[in-house]
């Protein structure tokens, strides 16, 4: 199913695109779909996982609910 859209594109970058397709021999519509096509696929991607360094501090101190953020800034306020 195509649907037929409207979308505002600053002069600079729809002659870049025209000018693409041009070069290409495609339709600029082609090139935009490529391009929207392109962008999804990279926004949805699996992003490569972050291994975060931990630290041994023996757990949370008795009394600690982190659920409670008003209690976490007494906390922190009081061991400044």
């Amino acid at each position: 199913m195509r649907v037929r859209t409207t979308v505002d594109l600053p002069d600079d970058l729809l002659s870049e695109a025209k000018e693409r397709a041009a070069r290409e021999g495609r339709s600029l519509s082609d090139v935009v779909r490529d391009a929207v096509r392109s962008f999804a696929r990279t926004a949805t991607a699996e992003r490569e996982s972050v291994e975060l360094p931990t630290f041994d501090g023996g757990g949370l101190q008795p009394g600690v609910d982190l659920d409670d953020s008003a209690a976490l800034f007494d906390l922190m306020d009081r061991d400044s």
